[in-house]
C-alpha cells in the first residue's frame, strides 16, 4: 500500500506541466522512487549534496535547499527527516 500512494503521488507530481523529474532517496541512498528526468541512478549523487549542504550551516534546524540551475531549468533537492528530495523543474 505504501509502494502504490508513494508512486501515485511521484506520478501527481510530474502532472505539473514544468516538472520534468521527481526522485526520493533515504539515508542509505537506496531509490525510494523516481519518476521522469531523474533515475534510479540518481540516489547517490541526490543524498549526497543534501549532506553535504547540511554541513554548511550552524544552526541545526536549518535545512538547506541546494538548487542547480541551467538555462533550461533547475534541480533543487532537500533533506526532510531521513528521506532526500529532488524535483527537476523545466524554466518557463
Amino acid at each position: 500500500m505504501l509502494d502504490m500512494t508513494l508512486e501515485q503521488h511521484l506520478e501527481d507530481t510530474v502532472k505539473n506541466p514544468s516538472i520534468v523529474g521527481v526522485l526520493r532517496t533515504d539515508s542509505q541512498r537506496l531509490d525510494l522512487g523516481c519518476c521522469g528526468t531523474l533515475s534510479d541512478e540518481h540516489p547517490g549523487v541526490i543524498f549526497v549534496l543534501a549532506w553535504q549542504a547540511a554541513k554548511l550551516t550552524s544552526e541545526p534546524p536549518d535545512i538547506p535547499v541546494v538548487c542547480l540551475e541551467s538555462d533550461n531549468g533547475n534541480v533543487r533537492v532537500q533533506k526532510h527527516n531521513s528521506i532526500t528530495v529532488a524535483v527537476h523543474k523545466m524554466a518557463s
